[in-house]
C-alpha cells in the first residue's frame, strides 16, 4: 500500500464520526461532493488573489470532502453510477480550477512571468491528460492505474506549493509539470502495449 493509500485511509477512519453525524442529519453524499467542489472553486478563487495560504487550507478542506463523500455513499450504500461520475468530475474541475488560478496569479504579477505562466500550463495540461488517459482506457475494457503520479499525490505537492509559496511553489509547479506529462507518457505506453493487435 503507498503512503497516500495509508494517508488516506488515516483520515478516512479519523472522519468516520463525523460521516456517522453527517449521516443522521440527512446530507447526501451527492451534497458533500457538491459542497467540496464548491468549496475547491471558492479556493481557486483566492489563489487567483494572491491569497495562496487560504488557498491551500480550501484545497485540504475539498479533499476532506472527497474521502468523506465515499465514505458516507458506502455507509449508506448509496453507492451510484451517476455519484462516481459527479466526483470524478468534481476532481477535474478542482484541478482545472487551481491551476487556471496560478495562470491568472502570475499573469496578474508586475511584470507577467510568462516562464510561470507557461509551466503551470504544462502542470494543468498534464494533470488533465493523465487523467482523461485512464478513464479512456478504462472506458475501453483496460486498467491503466500505472504512472508515477496520480491525483492524490498531485493535490498533496499542491497544498504543500501553496502553504510554501514563493520559490517552494514555483519548484512544485516544475515537479508536477515533469511527473503529470511523464505518467500520460506511460500509461499511453501501457495501453498500448496491452491493446495492440488485439483488435486485428
Amino acid at each position: 500500500m503507498s503512503l497516500i493509500k495509508e494517508i488516506k485511509n488515516y483520515f478516512r477512519n479519523l472522519l468516520d464520526p463525523l460521516v456517522s453525524i453527517i449521516s443522521y442529519m440527512g446530507v447526501s453524499p451527492v451534497a458533500i461532493t457538491i459542497i467540496g467542489i464548491l468549496i475547491s472553486l471558492f479556493g481557486a478563487f483566492l489563489v487567483a488573489g494572491g491569497k495562496l495560504f487560504g488557498g491551500a487550507v480550501a484545497l485540504a478542506v475539498s479533499g476532506l470532502c472527497d474521502i468523506m463523500d465515499g465514505s458516507l455513499a458506502r455507509k449508506e450504500e448509496k453507492v451510484t453510477l451517476f455519484g462516481a461520475f459527479l466526483d470524478s468530475t468534481g476532481d477535474r474541475v478542482s484541478e482545472l480550477a487551481y491551476f487556471g488560478a496560478l495562470v491568472i496569479y502570475y499573469v496578474s504579477k508586475t511584470p507577467a512571468n510568462i516562464f510561470y505562466v507557461s509551466l503551470a500550463l504544462i502542470a494543468l495540461s498534464g494533470s488533465l491528460l493523465t487523467s482523461y488517459a485512464r478513464a479512456r482506457a478504462e472506458g475501453l475494457g483496460v486498467r491503466c492505474e500505472v504512472g508515477l503520479i496520480a491525483r492524490p499525490e498531485r493535490i498533496v505537492l499542491l497544498i504543500l506549493g501553496l502553504v510554501f509559496g514563493g520559490f517552494p511553489l514555483i519548484v512544485i509547479i516544475v515537479i508536477l509539470a515533469f511527473l503529470t506529462v511523464f505518467t500520460f507518457i506511460q500509461r499511453v505506453v501501457h495501453v498500448g502495449k496491452l491493446t495492440m493487435g488485439k483488435d486485428q
